[in-house]
């Protein structure tokens, strides 16, 4: 990402939830922490090259884009509590809740989660009445529980389920995919993309949404807590999904190569009718040398079989 579109982003991130004097102090310093460390910001770079593409306005494309990166945001304050992942550490920094309390972390998410609203909405309120009603209805129907209430329900009881491929990945396209899918398709629904532009990006976000969750499980079973950036380790000893422990890491790696190899496909038929998306090209090709670079740990690695 340029430099200086990065650091737009940032400010826009850090700037769109207003704390106002009066609130009170403990909630103001977790917001302030949340906001100070926004991540890669890939995703909200992503909605707003693609709704520049499709010709939203630059004021609306950075209101869905920081909107659609709250909701994501907030998700991941909930999934670090101890009553769900547990974790210690997020984007390098220790975890909302271990500074400020279950209770902090949980009001901090439901602040981002009604600033996201009001963002999102604010973008999609400039649309044709049609594509407006669509794009909250996709909206709704990914953030709820048909996608990513649904897929972190699974998460939580997976002792319950299947521990095989297909259980784990059904869970990875309601917490992970959902997600995605709003990055890339919500953006081109506003801006009018045809059905079968849609159809493509809806392929992309599957396929690229279910080789990041296999990168992150490989991560947690592979990596340590420095390397990865968050609390590794977690998947096994809380029995949670993860694909490289049910079918092995040698498995998990063929399964992330294919993909990718998948993905590229759509990808290529999309440039095609739509060549305003070239960029999504240098996206694949970070997701792909992340590819690499855990082959490269797998076959270095003795225990790295297939299981």
């Amino acid at each position: 990402m340029a430099e200086q579109h990065r650091k737009r982003l940032n400010d826009a991130f850090t700037g769109s939830l207003p704390l106002p004097a009066t609130l009170e102090p403990h909630l103001k310093e977790a917001l302030d922490q949340v906001l100070r460390n926004p991540g890669s910001l890939i995703r909200p770079e992503i909605v707003t090259e693609i709704s520049l593409g499709y010709g939203l306005l630059e004021t609306d494309a950075t209101d869905l884009a920081i909107g659609l990166e709250y909701f994501h945001t907030a998700s991941l304050l909930f999934d670090d509590l101890p009553s769900m992942d547990d974790a210690v550490e997020r984007r390098g920094v220790p975890c909302v809740h271990l500074e400020f309390g279950d209770a902090g972390a949980i009001l901090a998410a439901l602040a981002l989660i009604n600033r996201a609203y009001a963002l999102t909405w604010r973008a999609v309120s400039n649309s044709v009445p049609e594509r407006r009603s669509k794009a909250l209805a996709y909206l709704e129907r990914h953030l709820g529980v048909d996608g990513l209430l649904n897929g972190q329900s699974m998460d939580l009881h997976y002792g319950t389920l299947p521990h095989d491929r297909q259980t784990t990945e059904q869970i990875a396209m309601g917490k992970t995919v959902s997600l995605i899918r709003l990055t890339l398709v919500l953006p081109a629904i506003l801006g009018g993309a045809s059905n079968a532009e849609l159809h493509l990006l809806e392929r992309i976000a599957l396929y690229w949404g279910l080789s990041y969750q296999i990168v992150d499980d490989l991560k947690d079973v592979l990596q340590s807590s420095a390397e990865a950036g968050k609390t590794v380790s977690r998947d096994l000893s809380l029995n949670r999904p993860n694909v490289a422990l049910v079918i092995g890491v040698g498995g998990a790696v063929e399964r992330l190569h294919r993909l990718i190899d998948l993905g590229d496909g759509m990808l290529r038929r999309l440039i095609l009718v739509r060549p305003g998306v070239s960029f999504l090209e240098n996206l694949r090709t970070e997701l792909g040398a992340e590819a690499i670079q855990l082959t490269q740990s797998v076959c270095g690695d003795a225990g790295g079989g297939t299981a």
